[in-house]
């Protein structure tokens, strides 16, 4: 015997008879005397016309809803007031399938999502109706989280009561998406000569600290880490990431710290949303600095190259940024290379408040930024940037939007509140 078989025919056989019994549910009377009229937005009256009768693809598989149908003779906008008790109202899939088709959508491509849903679902769902059910979800997704956010910014943020919190951290970062050529017209490619292939997906990360290990490392709270993530500007990312912050309680943080990896975008939003922040360069960047440098420098010698980088190295993670300024200004460097090395020091220079790593361990506090660039990884890369994708911006963000509510534990929350 195929007990594989066997299992499937009764699964089909099955839903089958569910779609059935679903389909006697959908069937709706014809509306009383009573409720033949209906308030129409022009201001008019909408008047019962007929049932009608349309497909919903449901999770047991296809079934018929019969609905009253009313008409406006005075703008001609007709209405099925079942559709928005039913939520399906614009679409012919039911709330419970275009759940999954979110779910699949936001963790893997579509045609894979869709091979999925007629594996695990029994479901025959094309491609591109996955692709359009999840961009459409993450588009509302992202439109309540602009609300939020233009609420936040009039400073209609509700107050959020609780224990206070003891370390609160913000972490940003960028990472390139491919997208369609349409989308980088005008753009800077960041190889010379070459045309622009991506745009800067920016991911933000708030998570919190309690502990430290016996070494005094700190120790990221489980399970306390949320991210956000768009392509937009800093202007806009930085008022995301203030929404984020804010509704994870950073009014309520005793110690308050902002992470990246030295970008100009990231100290900008720093001073302006997170004023009186500790802001740290993660050090493994501040690191490579050095490794760029003596590549430059010392080019194919790699032994004179480790030995400069842990002289210089020993300054940085000693927080003796004022030195470590000074012995690059002094290096006598081939002409090509004079204003690189002078642009070095000038980065160490700006950032020496941001350097004081002896500091910031003697706090227990992170110094790296692995949380948000792992995340850079995870939320962005392991869904936008596989093989062989091209975004629109439209398309990555609504997937990004319905990623980040997923991951954040938020889309029960969100299904209920788009529900109700």
């Amino acid at each position: 015997m195929d007990l594989e078989a066997v299992e499937m025919d009764l699964r089909t056989t099955l839903h089958q008879a569910g779609a059935a019994v679903l389909e006697r549910v959908l069937q709706c009377p014809a509306p009383g005397d009573d409720q033949h009229g209906l308030p129409c937005p022009c201001g008019s009256t909408a008047r019962y016309l007929e049932l009608r009768e349309k497909t919903l693809m449901t999770v047991l598989g296809k079934a018929r809803l019969r609905r009253p149908y009313y008409l406006c003779s005075h703008c001609g906008n007709g209405q099925f007031p079942a559709d928005r008790e039913l939520d399906v109202d614009g679409t012919t899939k039911s709330p419970g399938v275009r759940r999954m088709l979110a779910t699949v959508g936001q963790e893997m491509p579509f045609d894979r999502g869709s091979r999925h849903i007629e594996l695990l679902a029994d479901l025959e769902i094309t491609a591109k109706e996955v692709e359009r059910t999840a961009e459409a979800i993450g588009e509302d997704i992202a439109g309540r989280e602009q609300e939020q956010i233009q609420r936040a910014m009039q400073l209609d943020l509700p107050v959020i009561i609780g224990e206070p919190i003891a370390i609160q951290y913000a972490l940003m970062d960028g990472t390139g998406v491919p997208v369609v050529k349409t989308e980088t017209v005008g753009r800077a490619s960041k190889t010379e000569g070459q045309p622009a292939l991506t745009r800067e997906a920016k991911l933000g990360c708030v998570f919190t600290q309690t502990n430290w290990d016996p070494q005094g490392y700190p120790i990221r709270d489980s399970d306390s880490t949320t991210y956000v993530a768009a392509i937009e500007t800093a202007a806009e990312f930085g008022k995301r990431i203030y929404l984020e912050a804010s509704r994870r309680g950073w009014s309520r943080a005793q110690k308050k710290v902002v992470i990246g990896d030295g970008a100009e975008w990231i100290w900008n939003i720093a001073d302006e949303h997170f004023p009186g922040a500790i802001q740290i360069v993660d050090l493994y960047h501040a690191r490579e600095h050095l490794w760029d440098l003596a590549r430059k420098l010392y080019p194919s010698q790699d032994a004179q190259q480790k030995r400069w980088v842990m002289r210089q190295q020993d300054k940085l993670d000693n927080g003796q940024i004022e030195k470590l300024v000074r012995s690059l200004r002094i290096i006598d460097a081939a002409p090509e290379l004079r204003e690189t090395v002078q642009t070095e020091a000038t980065y160490f220079e700006k950032n020496a408040q941001r350097m004081r790593y002896p500091e910031f361990r003697r706090q227990h506090l992170f110094v790296g930024s692995g949380v948000v660039e792992a995340g850079c990884r995870t939320v962005i890369g392991s869904r936008l940037k596989r093989s062989g994708m091209f975004w629109t911006v439209r398309g990555a963000n609504a997937i990004l939007a319905l990623r980040c509510c997923l991951l954040n534990g938020r889309f029960e929350d969100y299904w209920g509140a788009r529900s109700a």
